[in-house]
């Protein structure tokens, strides 16, 4: 097993809300200044610009896994993470036809740019990737599994598109393996709150949507090797995992 330095949930230009800095080889090189060993790239709603940043991580050494910030009718922010490309572009698919056709306004939203693996302009996503797609939570975690995928709930500890904002809990007809915290959510607490997150992979990460809030490395992940199958087959519960931070006490 190694230590692996890691940041699950990045923006890329793609998404609304993500500043037009935020491209694949930028990106990547900041992690690498940052010393991460593994980042995802989970745009909202969309993976049209993981080819481009898988690329750029391969050409600097960098794992880059390809992944969504899928938002689900119940307005929960959910990390959906692949273990290929093939994968996460076929789920792409599958959640475009999900999504409601709003036209995007870029001067009120964003550009919502696809870049190729040069940061070269090769498209526009025309619909709004911010509103929430036609999948409730429960079909959502399945339809990502249904691709390979880790389906993980995002920011549990903030109080707006989290799961326990919108539901108050964890449906207990849903299994996680994992869920994440934002930087600073209390994990302690929400464990004491909510014991079913004792048996889950507590993961924190940035949701960086800018350059400067890209994090130096203090969170790492110990997995068998460098790999987003690796990641992926890990947070799914097939792998044994520890998660931590620099200065901490190691969690299971």
């Amino acid at each position: 097993m190694e230590k692996f330095y890691y940041d699950l949930h990045l923006h890329s230009c793609l998404s609304p809300c993500g500043d037009n800095d935020m491209t694949p080889n930028n990106i990547v090189n900041m992690a690498l200044l940052n010393g991460m060993d593994i980042i995802a790239l989970t745009d909202h709603n969309s993976c049209r610009n993981c080819r481009a940043a898988v690329a750029a991580g391969e050409r600097a050494g960098l794992c880059v896994v390809p992944g969504m910030e899928l938002c689900t009718e119940e307005e929960i922010h959910l990390v959906c993470l692949f273990p290929t490309l093939e994968a996460a572009e076929a789920f792409d698919q599958a959640v475009a036809a999900r999504r409601p056709p709003v036209p995007n306004r870029p001067q009120i939203f964003g550009d919502q740019l696809v870049l190729n693996e040069d940061d070269q302009e090769v498209g526009r996503e025309e619909f709004l990737l911010l509103a929430a797609a036609s999948t409730g939570l429960g079909e959502a975690v399945e339809l990502a599994r249904s691709f390979g995928g880790a389906a993980f709930p995002a920011h549990i500890d903030r109080d707006s598109y989290s799961i326990l904002s919108a539901l108050g809990g964890f449906p207990p007809e849903i299994t996680f393996t994992a869920a994440e915290l934002s930087s600073s959510g209390d994990g302690q607490a929400l464990k004491s709150a909510h014991p079913c997150l004792q048996q889950m992979i507590l993961l924190r990460d940035s949701d960086a949507h800018y350059l400067e809030n890209m994090p130096e490395r203090r969170q790492w992940i110990q997995l068998p090797e460098k790999s987003a199958a690796c990641l992926v087959n890990a947070l799914n519960g097939q792998l044994p995992v520890f998660v931590g931070c620099d200065g901490e006490e190691a969690v299971l």
